[in-house]
């Protein structure tokens, strides 16, 4: 019987982020008889890494993790010569596809000179952290658009910022779509009033969110939002709830903005959940202000779940793909948001499966002809 095509997908870790739960969707779509994927992950201490949240399905799916120690730029060398030992060892792969943009410059030469024949850089976010940091992302990522075969990229924004301007018209670019396995999130009445009375809050008004603590996600705007709407929806005797899903280091100083504001009672946050699918069916509102993202399968989620979605103009347009997606500027008042949901407040959920099938966002479809480029090589 013949083995199937190993292909090795970079990341930093395998957690349950954006980028992470993209690729899983994809991967559990694969024929994996025909198709495998393998992932190189980072670590402070590549010895004592502990198992992350994807670590077991993906072995349960035939796949391999392997690990690097973690560039820290005063590395660099160490980095460099992790690389070069782990492909002079691991040389098997007919493509490495790295979503780790900020140091695919480094690994992608260095797989192509193991013998992989392909390497592909995929750009998963329009903006850097702030700071230094932010810099010297920016600086790693010059090289790429010469570096790799094929530059991948969320959207049209994402690939601009990654690879630079005249991405665009390379013959490298793709776009592909942040799809996601569309039929768990379409609108289930009957998971809305499970869940809503697990959680207590069956009379309440729902705002809302899902992504990891971090810099990008503006978290801090997003409880002036809720502060000014539970503000109005007190006014008209109705108690709201924000429903924060994700975890990450910038957890702590969101606990107690939410202490300051005397909102502990009514902002819950729920950590990272297997079943998110689950809780947009619980939610009447999403909420998203983001500084700035690729494409965030997030609002292509809660759009499947039939939600009316508020979402930052620093987000792709590509990403509103039905009239539930309104955009504002994050420039504005707090205020202003929370009164364009009060006066949008009532709607009817709708089934959305065929206008997002439609748009290019079911992940079968992807598979399908991710399995072909994987097969040739070619786009």
């Amino acid at each position: 019987m013949a083995q199937p095509i190993r292909i090795l997908h970079v990341f930093g870790g395998v957690s349950l982020g954006g980028a992470e739960s993209r690729i899983m969707d994809l991967y559990r779509c694969m024929d994996r008889e025909e198709i495998q994927f393998d992932f190189l992950v980072h670590a402070e201490c590549v010895e004592a890494r502990k198992a992350e949240y994807y670590d077991e399905e993906i072995k349960s799916l035939g796949g391999r993790i392997f690990v690097l120690p973690k560039f820290k730029v005063y590395n660099y060398i160490q980095y460099k010569r992790a690389i070069k030992d782990f492909f002079k060892m691991h040389h098997q792969f007919a493509l490495v596809q790295g979503h780790m943009t900020s140091t695919a410059s480094l690994y992608l030469p260095v797989a192509k000179k193991a013998g992989i024949p392909i390497g592909v850089a995929h750009a998963r976010s329009a903006g850097v952290d702030k700071g230094v940091k932010g810099i010297i992302t920016k600086l790693l990522r010059l090289p790429l658009l010469k570096r790799a075969d094929y530059c991948f990229a969320c959207s049209k924004e994402a690939g601009a910022a990654v690879f630079g301007r005249k991405w665009g018209k390379s013959k490298k670019a793709v776009v592909l779509p942040n799809a996601i396995a569309l039929e768990k999130y379409i609108y289930n009445e009957e998971m809305r009033d499970k869940l809503r009375k697990e959680l207590g809050i069956e009379d309440c008004y729902v705002i809302g969110h899902v992504g990891r603590f971090h810099y990008a996600k503006n978290h801090e705007y997003l409880l002036e939002v809720f502060s000014s709407l539970h503000a109005g929806m007190k006014e008209r005797n109705v108690r709201a709830v924000l429903l924060l899903l994700g975890d990450g280091a910038g957890m702590e100083p969101i606990r107690q903005q939410v202490k300051a504001f005397g909102l502990e009672e009514d902002v819950l946050f729920m950590g990272n959940k297997k079943d998110v699918e689950n809780y947009y069916q619980a939610m009447d509102f999403f909420v998203f202000p983001s500084r700035f993202e690729g494409l965030p399968g997030t609002v292509v989620e809660a759009q499947a779940a039939g939600l009316r979605c508020m979402i930052s103009d620093k987000i792709t347009p590509e990403v509103g793909i039905c009239r539930l997606v309104h955009y504002e500027s994050i420039d504005e008042p707090a205020d202003l948001w929370a009164k364009y949901i009060l006066e949008n407040a009532l709607y009817v959920r709708c089934d959305m499966y065929e206008t997002i099938k439609e748009a290019g966002f079911d992940v079968k479809e992807q598979a399908a002809k991710m399995e072909g480029f994987y097969k040739t090589g070619k786009m």
